[in-house]
């Protein structure tokens, strides 16, 4: 295990941001990080980055605690906008790079290669303030990878992007964590932590409310998604034992249910009462979780 919390609080007078929160991250994973806004995530990665000292608990990196003399070994993609928006990118890049101890041909090498992997290689001369958010949001994600550091800390990093970057932006992730880096991810699109985590934590309020694999986290939810679609009207299944939640769509209804044997019954049912077009039984999706355990929406 690399990356540990012990019982770490941050206190900002009489707030209390981060309460009493207990992680470990185990090393060459994803790792996600959610909660709404406020929940104490941004708080807590400035913590892991020396930026802020916790108020009591521990936080350590491969068994020593993290200081100045540990920021090599550790990249950061703030949420905001960070970089200088008059500089041009190759000189705002090798700054960065230079102060996490690389030498300037090899930040210019590193910075080459990723400008053309993010395909915007004519981008090096240019100041920032030139660029559009997405491609700042390129620039800064080198800035935070560029030295190559053994944990990557993303804080948001697909906000504001299109689908095409995106992708990019995930494939670059995830070619990093199977190079061995440890990273660890926030994001308000759940989706992309269902796609790309084994393990997380959801923060409300400072306190984590799940936190595990997600696979365990699922399963441990128990209730399950079931989708309907058919050529008769469905609406009575609201009210049908075992329904949680219920949802019509054009197509047909969207059920929360208490489990597997609810779907077996409401098969029984309505075999036999017209078409059935589609008949579905999946996981709970993270979002399902997130409201019941946070009770409101993330979106």
């Amino acid at each position: 295990m690399v990356l540990m919390l012990d019982h770490v609080t941050k206190r900002f007078g009489t707030f209390t941001a981060v309460n009493d929160l207990s992680l470990t991250i185990p090393e060459h994973e994803m790792f996600g990080f959610l909660g709404a806004n406020g929940a104490g995530k941004t708080t807590t990665f400035r913590m892991v980055l020396g930026l802020l000292d916790p108020s009591d608990g521990t936080i350590t990196w491969k068994g020593k605690r993290l200081d100045y003399s540990t920021s090599h070994l550790i990249g950061y993609l703030p949420e905001e906008r960070g970089l200088y928006p008059k500089l041009k990118v190759r000189d705002q890049i090798v700054y960065l790079a230079r102060l996490r101890g690389m030498r300037k041909q090899e930040a210019l090498k590193e910075l080459a290669y990723w400008l053309e992997r993010f395909k915007v290689p004519e981008y090096e001369n240019k100041r920032v303030e030139e660029l559009s958010k997405g491609n700042q949001q390129k620039i800064q994600f080198i800035a935070a990878c560029i030295h190559k550091p053994e944990l990557l800390i993303l804080d948001e990093p697909f906000s504001g992007l299109d689908p095409i970057n995106v992708e990019l932006l995930k494939a670059a992730v995830l070619m990093l964590k199977e190079q061995g880096t440890t990273i660890v991810f926030s994001s308000h699109q759940m989706h992309h932590v269902e796609e790309m985590c084994e393990h997380l934590c959801i923060l409300h309020r400072g306190k984590p409310v799940v936190q595990g694999g997600l696979r365990e986290i699922k399963r441990a939810f128990g209730k399950k998604n079931l989708i309907i679609h058919a050529d008769f009207r469905l609406d009575f299944l609201k009210n049908f034992p075992g329904v949680v939640k219920a949802k019509t769509t054009m197509e047909g209804i969207e059920l929360q249910i208490s489990g597997e044997q609810t779907a077996e019954d409401i098969l029984k049912d309505i075999v036999g009462r017209g078409f059935i077009r589609k008949f579905a039984l999946e996981e709970a999706s993270l979002n399902d979780i997130f409201i019941e355990k946070v009770g409101d929406s993330f979106e």
